[in-house]
């Protein structure tokens, strides 16, 4: 009896080793070898690096646009600055112009003594102090005119 199930022990143990056996068979079909695997390591690595890559050149296009629209920002501003100082410049002729014409035409201190001790003759005579004579209403019959030295 104790035979038997010695036996039957021994039946059930080399079973089990076969069915072992069977296991780590299926495992070494379907995991793979070293050199497999080192390549497909070594591929996967090379894709990894190859969109940090990609990743980096996108990053320095961006980094790219970004400098561009900063460019045209100080472009775009400096064109702002120079039509304002153009206009303020502008401005600023106008109103030398218009300074201008209010001293043309207003006599100065001298002319008006000179005048009134002259009576009314023509300008000549009496501007020689001034570079530039517009007349008034009283010389010149209302005629608008200049004198230079």
């Amino acid at each position: 009896m104790k035979r038997k199930r010695d036996l039957g022990e021994r039946e059930r143990e080399r079973e089990r080793e076969r069915e072992r056996e069977r296991e780590r068979e299926r495992e070494r079909a379907t995991k793979p070898c070293f050199k497999m695997k080192r390549k497909r390591d070594l591929g996967e690595r090379e894709r990894e690096r190859e969109r940090e890559r990609e990743r980096e050149r996108e990053r320095e296009r961006e980094r790219e646009r970004e400098r561009e629209r900063e460019r045209e920002r100080e472009r775009s501003q400096r064109e702002r600055e120079r039509e304002i100082s153009e206009r303020e410049r502008e401005r600023e002729r106008e109103r030398e112009r218009e300074r201008e014409r209010e001293r043309a035409t207003k006599p100065c201190f001298k002319l008006k003594r000179k005048r009134e001790s002259l009576g009314n003759v023509n300008c000549p005579l009496i501007s020689q102090h001034v570079p530039v004579c517009i007349a008034r209403s009283d010389f010149n019959g209302g005629k608008m005119h200049s004198v230079d030295f």
